[in-house]
């Protein structure tokens, strides 16, 4: 199997000379990335193209300077983020699915004057309104433009770098600023977390010490490469350790992800729960059997799905745990080992603890600290331009319940507990209940102030025939407390996701807000 003791010196490397450690390892002509071009490049090409784009990047962005990339899921954007750390700029990665007004404000935390993207992915994805608003705060570089001016020589300098590449690449430190990354905003505006170079390798050494892979596994990952899972699950992991990934630039093209699935024959999957149901949906029941690893984040997993990747398709599902100031992974539930309803066991090296949190009963606030937990937020008002987390640990919002055997389980996070009547309620909770009446459809729970009693609970579902009554008069058969049975359930026809297919409980707040301003007012 695929795995080693977890040994933190080897994370003391940049992700620069992690690349060039697997390429020693593996060979330079081992074809290591793969996306929907179907152009494979070998660990050589990577390097080799990262040194030709590097060399003219190097005369438009400044030395030390944070530079936005704006790319979608793909071998462009691989040899682009290493592009930048051949000439040892910093990459911040932006999430164009965000709105113009969070990455506006994303660029602004982060400094960044420049942003590189590609002309044809901005026609393709229609975003031309918001590279006009964003080139209002920064430089848009077409990497279309960049390229056309890589001659003869410069391919003949980039070879010759490739041949020596610790002697031509920037030097710098494991714990530089490897890379930016924006949480999803899923409850409120996305914050930059700082992460270092040996924040994100020391979470591939963590998660390759933890889960077992096998030698000649290859990868798919059709995550964005501006969320964490997806450049680390997707991108860092398979190419620091020797396995070939492909990489999808969407995670939305449902029908086509389970055939090239299948055509690739790929062996590691990963996904949210929303897409892996609609993956399975629009398969054939042989598009997926070649899968031998599937781990799933960012949201629970269903019974449903679990049960429907498993008579399909013969795929155990994994849940694992987490988050963007955690490089991102924090537990994974392991083949064998795995235990429904939780998100697996800490990985290696990560220290945790518990605090109590008040009104909140079987449950209490995880603070996790370790190799893999970034420097800290950005803050232009501190020294250095980051808030630095209190004795490197890292609050992170979610209330567990850790067993005797270490397998964590999820309650919510702090901020999805509705105080209603004096009583904390878990949103989490709600929809779960919601779910098991309605298994079918999706639900998403928010909170809303209430005069008489705090809160109010409010469900979004896709249930045409979901109604309050209904859902209350299950929780009384299943001894609910009738305080945790929402007062109103709207029907929506689609929940707003976020590019990463978390459920997006900022515009649902906005839709709660404006059919309760409606009815007032009527």
């Amino acid at each position: 199997m695929g795995t080693r003791p977890f040994d933190i010196a080897r994370s003391r490397v940049t992700l620069f000379e992690a690349l060039l450690r697997a390429r020693d390892a593996r060979g330079g002509k081992f074809k290591i990335v793969e996306d929907h071009e179907r152009k494979p490049l070998s660990y050589d090409d990577v390097i080799r193209a990262a040194f030709a784009l590097g060399g003219k990047l190097d005369g438009l962005i400044k030395r030390r300077e944070t530079t936005g990339i704006m790319l979608p899921t793909g071998t462009g954007c691989v040899v682009t983020l290493f592009a930048l750390h051949a000439i040892g700029r910093t990459p911040a990665m932006l999430n164009f699915t965000a709105g113009a007004m969070n990455l506006r404000s994303a660029c602004e935390a982060a400094h960044v004057k420049k942003i590189l993207t590609s002309k044809r992915f901005i026609q393709i994805a229609k975003l031309e309104g918001l590279v006009a608003e964003l080139s209002k705060h920064a430089k848009v570089i077409y990497l279309e433009d960049v390229r056309k001016d890589i001659d003869f020589g410069d391919k003949i300098v980039a070879l010759v770098k490739g041949f020596f590449p610790r002697a031509f690449a920037a030097k710098g430190s494991p714990d530089d600023t490897a890379v930016i990354l924006f949480t999803s905003g899923s409850y409120g505006t996305p914050k930059g977390a700082v992460l270092s170079h040996a924040n994100l390798v020391a979470n591939v050494e963590q998660g390759y010490s933890h889960v077992p892979f096998e030698p000649d596994w290859s990868f798919f990952s059709p995550l964005p490469m501006f969320h964490c899972f997806g450049l680390l699950g997707g991108v860092f992991l398979p190419m620091f350790t020797g396995h070939k990934t492909f990489l999808f630039p969407s995670p939305v093209q449902v029908k086509e992800i389970p055939k090239l699935i299948k055509d690739t024959g790929a062996n590691v999957f990963f996904a949210t729960d929303t897409f892996a149901q609609q993956y399975a949906r629009n398969a054939d029941d042989d598009d997926m059997k070649c899968i031998r690893l599937m781990v799933l984040g960012a949201e629970r997993v269903k019974p449903e799905t679990r049960d429907m990747y498993m008579k399909r398709f013969g795929v155990e599902l994994l849940e694992g745990y987490g988050a963007t100031e955690a490089s991102p992974l924090i537990s994974v539930n392991i083949p064998g080992q795995n235990k429904h309803g939780t998100v697996g066991q800490f990985i290696p090296g990560l220290e945790w603890r518990l605090e109590p949190v008040p009104g909140i009963e079987g449950g209490q606030k995880l603070y996790v600290r370790g190799p893999n937990v970034m420097r800290g937020y950005l803050d232009p008002l501190k020294p250095f331009g980051i808030d630095l987390l209190p004795e490197g640990w890292h609050d992170t919002g979610d209330v567990v319940d850790v067993d005797a055997d270490g397998y964590i389980r999820i309650l919510g996070r702090v901020k999805r507990f509705a105080k209603v009547g004096g009583e904390m309620v878990s949103l989490n909770a709600v929809e779960n209940y919601a779910q098991q009446l309605w298994p079918g459809a999706m639900h998403a729970a928010i909170s809303m102030p209430d005069n008489r009693k705090g809160e109010r609970i409010i469900l979004f579902s896709n249930q045409q025939d979901a109604e309050a009554s209904t859902l209350l008069a299950w929780c009384k058969e299943n001894g609910v407390a009738d305080i945790a049975a929402p007062k109103r359930i709207v029907y929506v026809e689609d929940i707003p996701l976020l590019g990463t297919g978390k459920t997006d409980y900022v515009a649902l707040g906005r839709m709660a807000a404006d059919l309760l301003a409606r009815a007032e007012a009527a």
